[in-house]
C-alpha cells in the first residue's frame, strides 16, 4: 500500500459544488485498511473546509461499495492495540461532517463498508446492492458503529437480527428499514448521487448546514433539548444576507445567489 492510501481514493469534482471520493481497492475489495480509512477522512474534511464545495459523494465500484476492514491487518491486532489505535477517531472525524454527505452503493455492502455508509445522512443503491454486518462469523463484532448506529438507524429487533445472524440483505430490504434512502436501476446510483448532491450543493449552505444538524441533533438529544437547538438555529438564519438573498429572489421570481453569510 502507498504511503497514506493515497491511491485507494479517487478525488473528483464531477460537477460544481460537488466533491466526489470515490475508493479504489479493488483487488482488496475496497477493504478500508487504516491508511485508506485516513485518506478518506483527510479528504472528507477538506471538502467540508471548502467554501466552493457543497455537497460529498462518497462511493465505490462498479460491483463493491466497500467489504469490510482488512482482515491481514485485523488478524494481527491484539486488544491494546486496538484501544490505542487512531481508528475510533478517524471514523468519529468522518461522522462529524457539516456538510451534507451522499453516499453511492453498488453490489458488496458489508462490514465496515456498511459502518461506512452509516455515517452518510443519504444513501442511494441500485438494485443487486447488498448490506450487512457479518462480523461475529469471523469471532468478532461490529466496532465502528455497527451495532449502534445500526440499531439508531433501523431498530433495536432488526439491528439484532442482522448482526447476531450476520444475514445479508438487498437494497428493497435496506430501503425498508431505512438503511437507505433510495433504491435506483443497477449501474446508476452514482449519477443519482451526484445528481442529488449538485442539488444540495445549489441551495442555502448555512441553512443545509444547520438543518442537518438539527435533523442529527434528534437521534443524541431529548426532544425538548433538540427542539431547542432546532429553534435556535432557525433563529439563527433570520440573521443572514442568505435568507435576506433567499426571500428575496423568491418574491422577485429570480435564482438566489448565496454568499454563505
Amino acid at each position: 500500500m502507498t504511503d497514506q492510501g493515497l491511491e485507494y481514493v479517487r478525488d473528483s469534482e464531477p460537477v460544481e459544488g460537488v466533491r466526489l471520493l470515490q475508493l479504489n481497492r479493488p483487488e482488496r475489495r475496497n477493504a478500508l485498511a487504516t491508511p485508506v480509512l485516513r485518506r478518506l477522512r483527510d479528504l472528507i474534511r477538506d471538502a467540508d473546509s471548502d467554501p466552493d464545495i457543497g455537497a460529498i459523494d462518497v462511493t465505490g465500484g462498479a460491483d463493491i461499495f466497500a467489504a469490510g476492514a482488512d482482515l491481514n491487518e485485523l488478524l494481527e491486532k491484539s486488544a491494546a492495540d486496538a484501544l490505542l489505535e487512531e481508528r475510533p477517531a478517524v471514523w468519529r472525524d468522518i461522522r462529524h461532517v457539516s456538510k451534507p454527505v451522499i453516499g453511492a452503493v453498488e453490489g458488496w455492502c458489508l462490514g465496515a463498508g456498511n459502518e461506512l455508509l452509516l455515517c452518510m445522512d443519504i444513501a442511494v443503491a441500485g438494485k443487486g446492492a447488498k448490506f450487512g454486518q457479518p462480523e461475529t462469523n469471523l469471532g468478532i463484532m461490529p466496532g465502528a458503529g455497527g451495532c449502534v448506529e445500526l440499531a439508531r438507524r433501523i431498530g433495536r429487533m432488526a439491528a439484532m437480527q442482522l448482526v447476531l445472524t450476520g444475514r445479508v440483505i438487498d437494497a428493497e430490504e435496506a430501503l425498508r428499514l431505512g438503511l437507505i434512502s433510495q433504491v435506483v436501476e443497477k449501474g446508476e446510483a452514482g449519477q443519482h448521487a451526484v445528481n442529488l448532491a449538485a442539488t444540495l450543493a445549489s441551495r442555502a449552505p448555512l441553512a443545509i448546514r444547520q438543518a442537518k444538524a438539527a435533523i442529527l441533533s434528534a437521534s443524541v438529544m431529548p426532544v425538548e433539548q433538540s427542539m431547542e437547538f432546532e429553534r435556535q438555529a432557525f433563529c439563527n438564519l433570520l440573521n443572514t444576507e442568505d435568507k435576506v438573498e433567499g426571500i428575496s429572489a423568491f418574491l422577485e421570481k429570480r435564482a438566489p445567489v448565496w454568499k454563505g453569510k
